[in-house]
C-alpha cells in the first residue's frame, strides 16, 4: 500500500508537514528520511480525523461545550472532557476510512515474518513544537496486536485531544481549538531491553556542552513517566568523556508477556539494579545518536531511544522520538551547577496509557 491523504508511511517519500502529521508524526517521518534508525510505521493523518469528525457531526457541539470554560474549574473541565471523549469513542468510523487504515496495518505487518505488536501514539498538530511542550497530554498505547485493537485505540487517541490536561493547557496558553486536529502514529513496538531519554544539554542549567542520559531496563515509558529512578549519566558533548553518573534504583521494568500478549511490570533483581543499565559502548552510541539528531534539527534535542533485544549488538539502538528541548534552548546557557539526580523524568512528568 502506498501513502495517500489519509495514510502516510514513515518511508513513503512524501514531505512531512505538521498540519497533516502532527508534531510526533512529522518528526518520525523526518528522522526516517534522514536515515536515522527509526522502527517502521505509518501515520493516520489529520485528514482522517477531520473526515471522521465531519461524519460524526460533533465538532460544533464540542466547540459550544468548551466556549467560556474556566480552566480553574477542574471539576467542570473533567466532566466535559469525559463527555466529549465518550461521545467521540461511541461514534462509528466510516467504513471507507476504516478499510484504508486496515490496509495500512496489513501492509506494515507484511514487512515482518510474522505479525508484530505495535504502539499507537497520538500526534496532535500542537505538540512537540519549539515553543510548546504537550508531552503526555494525549494518549499512548503499547503492545497492541491485531487490527481490531489497533483501530479502537486510534479512536481513543483521537478522543484524547480532549483530555482534561490538554483542554486546560490550551485554555491557559490561549491556544484556540479552531483548526486543531489529531494524527495518530502506528509503529512497530520495540522489544526494549534497555530504554530511556537523552537531552543534548544539561536540563538543570541549560549548558549545551553536555549530554544528559537517563536509562533503565525494559520499555522506556517507566523512565519517561517517573515510575522508576533511572541511571542518570552526563557526558561531555565533544569528547563523550564521563562527567557524572548516578545509578538509579531501577526496581522494576515493563516487559512483554507472551501469555497475556501485553506489557507487564516485573521486579528487577538486585544484581541488575546495582550496575549501570548501559555499557560504555552503548552509552557512547546513545550520545552519538543524540548529537546526530541535534545536528539534523539544528537545535537542542530531547530524544527517546531503546535497545531492541531482537536485534544484534551494534544494530539494536533505535531512535523513537526527537523533539526540540523547550525549557532552556531558547535561553542563553547559564553557569554549570551540580546536576539534580533523578534526571529528566523526575522533572517533566509523562503518564502513558497502557492496554489493560
Amino acid at each position: 500500500m502506498k501513502s495517500n491523504s489519509y495514510i502516510q508511511f514513515f518511508d513513503g517519500g512524501i514531505e512531512p508537514t505538521l498540519d497533516n502529521l502532527g508534531g510526533k508524526g512529522a518528526s518520525l517521518v523526518t528522522m526516517t528520511e534522514a536515515g536515522m534508525p527509526v522502527p517502521p510505521g505509518f501515520v493516520v493523518t489529520t485528514a482522517e480525523f477531520d473526515a471522521f469528525m465531519t461524519a460524526a457531526g460533533i465538532a460544533d457541539k464540542i466547540a459550544a461545550r468548551l466556549k467560556g470554560l474556566d480552566p480553574e474549574d477542574v471539576a467542570e473541565v473533567d466532566r466535559l472532557s469525559e463527555a466529549i471523549r465518550t461521545d467521540i469513542c461511541s461514534r462509528p468510523i466510516p467504513e471507507e476510512l476504516r478499510e484504508l487504515t486496515r490496509s495500512a496495518y496489513e501492509s506494515l505487518m507484511s514487512r515482518f515474518e510474522a505479525p508484530v505488536p505495535v504502539a499507537v501514539r497520538s500526534s496532535a498538530t500542537a505538540e512537540d513544537l519549539p515553543d510548546a511542550s504537550f508531552a503526555g497530554q494525549q494518549d499512548t498505547y503499547l503492545w497492541l496486536e491485531g487490527f481490531d485493537s489497533v483501530g479502537e485505540h486510534i479512536r481513543r487517541c483521537w478522543a484524547s485531544l480532549y483530555t482534561s490536561r490538554a483542554i486546560i493547557y490550551r485554555l491557559k496558553n490561549n491556544i484556540p481549538d479552531a483548526g486543531l486536529s489529531m494524527a495518530v502514529v502506528v509503529q512497530k513496538m520495540v522489544n526494549s531491553k534497555v530504554a530511556g531519554v537523552a537531552m543534548t544539554l544539561d536540563p538543570a542549567t541549560g549548558d549545551r556542552s553536555k549530554i544528559t542520559i537517563d536509562s533503565s531496563y525494559g520499555v522506556g515509558e517507566m523512565v519517561v513517566s517517573g515510575q522508576v529512578t533511572p541511571d542518570n549519566i552526563q557526558l561531555d558533548k565533544v569528547t563523550l568523556a564521563l562527567i557524572h553518573e548516578s545509578l538509579g534504583t531501577k526496581h522494576a521494568e515493563l516487559v512483554p508477556d507472551a501469555a497475556s500478549h501485553c506489557l507487564v511490570e516485573r521486579e528487577v533483581d538486585e544484581s541488575r539494579r546495582s550496575v549501570r543499565s548501559l555499557t560504555d559502548t552503548e552509552l557512547a552510541a546513545v550520545a552519538r545518536m543524540a548529537k546526530r539528531a541535534e545536528k539534523h534539527y539544528k537545535c537542542p534535542q530531547d530524544i527517546e531511544w531503546a535497545l531492541d533485544a531482537d536485534l544484534p549488538d551494534g544494530e539494536n539502538l533505535l531512535l523513537l522520538q526527537s523533539r526540540p528541548e523547550t525549557v532552556h534552548s531558547s535561553k542563553p546557557a547559564t553557569a554549570p551547577t551540580p546536576i539534580v539526580t533523578g534526571g529528566y523524568a523526575a522533572t517533566f512528568g509523562f503518564t502513558p496509557k497502557l492496554p489493560a
